[in-house]
């Protein structure tokens, strides 16, 4: 047999077989190793910290002492150890068990997940909504389910990956149009006339530089060219617009926009899921033909819990996310004051931009040190030469926080020579 051969002594059968599997993996290995190690090289590997406490702005980190300044999470209203939001999530789970061990079309659909999607889509204004694990099964879920080949989808260039891969999986002719380039976003429009539908989808709010889509702009152009407008939320339901309903209130389009997909695993809890809200037929045809939705659990019901409670918090009063306007903008002001260069506007995303992967890393590690837990983000994350430490404000920073991360970065940016 010729692995007999190669190892100039005679294999079975079954150690032949044996040896080939040995050597597939091993030439498996060869190939990860070296993948990993393009990686190492390039400075852009991705280490996990251990949080050894609740999620908030102080948290306890393994390897450091004391309290850390947290920095970097999406716990934008400070809700995720919320003493009402964790104590309707153990009453949830008390009293409707830990999951449900089935899809929602089979066995798998409780009062308080129809009780939830009734409130989403009374806090967004619109006719229905629908349950996901994730925001990012959502965005995998809609496009395939609503366009055909017919169809066209035109889709910003920054949109988060979730929407992207969404759009891979569905059959419609795809645009990519400049970002935030309403220019293009015509031009694109124009071509798109001969499709049967059009539908526009953009970030709400874009994670990496924190900027807002120009929905007004959009929606407009939209209007023109017959088209409909999808936004994704993750990173401005809660906290964007007078009562936190998101870019679409923050910018007075929320008549305008056709489809909602958000996330209850940032602001609104913290914990996990994602929904749909939009017209009642697309919320009925995604619970026939969306596959993320027929082919994945329902969302347990203490997380069920937890994100209607904060629902209930950010509708009684919009004290927490206004909040949100004056932290964000001092620490926008004192970095710019000290030199730094921060994207995005007036968004509690604020990325301070370094230019260099392995320099974004280092003064990650070097704050982390002084107490301060932010993140170093480069390729692939973001595009090569435009790494950057992406802080996040929170509701329950205080103003003490806030100026302690400034001190701190603006140390650690001199150390580095990223500041004169």
């Amino acid at each position: 047999m010729w692995c007999s051969r190669l190892l100039s002594y005679p294999l079975s059968r079954g150690q032949c077989s044996s040896y080939r599997a040995r050597a597939a993996l091993a030439q498996l290995n060869h190939v990860l190793e070296s993948e990993l190690e393009s990686i190492r090289g390039a400075g852009t590997w991705k280490s996990e910290r251990i949080i050894t406490s609740k999620q908030g702005p102080h948290i306890h980190v393994e390897g450091s002492r004391g309290e850390i300044l947290n920095f970097c999470a999406n716990n934008y209203l400070g809700l995720s150890s919320h003493p009402e939001v964790i104590r309707s999530g153990l009453e949830a789970l008390e009293k409707f068990g830990a999951g449900l061990s089935s899809v929602r079309f089979i066995c798998g659909t409780q009062n308080i997940h129809k009780n939830l999607e009734e409130k989403i889509s009374r806090f967004h204004q619109r006719e229905d909504a629908i349950l996901y694990a994730s925001c990012f099964d959502a965005n995998a879920g809609i496009f395939e389910a609503l366009l055909t080949p017919e169809d066209a989808v035109l889709s910003d260039e920054l949109n988060h990956a979730s929407i992207i891969d969404g759009i891979r999986l569905c059959k419609a002719n795809k645009y990519r149009y400049k970002h935030m380039d309403m220019q293009d976003l015509e031009a694109k429009l124009q071509d798109a006339q001969k499709h049967r539908l059009r539908l526009v989808a953009t970030d709400g709010a874009f994670s990496m530089d924190g900027d807002i889509a120009p929905l007004k702009e959009v929606c407009s152009l939209a209007q023109k060219y017959q088209a409909l407008v999808f936004i994704d939320e993750c990173h401005a339901t809660g906290f964007l617009g007078p009562n936190g309903r998101g870019t679409d209130e923050l910018l007075g389009v929320m008549d305008q926009v056709d489809i909602v997909n958000s996330t209850l695993g940032k602001a609104l809890g913290g914990a996990a899921g994602g929904y749909t809200t939009g017209p009642k037929a697309l919320i009925d045809l995604l619970r026939q033909r969306s596959r993320p939705y027929l082919f994945s659990n329902s969302l347990p019901p203490a997380v069920v819990g937890c994100a209607s409670k904060a629902l209930d918090l950010l509708m009684e009063s919009n004290a927490i996310a206004q909040s949100m306007v004056a932290k964000t903008r001092r620490f926008r002001s004192k970095m710019a004051a000290a030199g730094f260069s921060i994207s995005g506007n007036d968004h509690p995303i604020c990325p301070v931009m370094l230019g260099e992967a392995q320099l974004a890393s280092v003064m990650a590690d070097d704050m982390l040190e002084r107490g301060i837990y932010v993140i170093g983000f480069s390729y692939p994350v973001v595009p090569k030469g435009k790494a950057r430490i992406r802080v996040q404000i929170s509701a329950v920073h205080s103003e003490d926080d806030i100026d302690r991360c400034v001190e701190a970065f603006t140390e650690v940016g001199r150390k580095h020579g990223a500041l004169p």
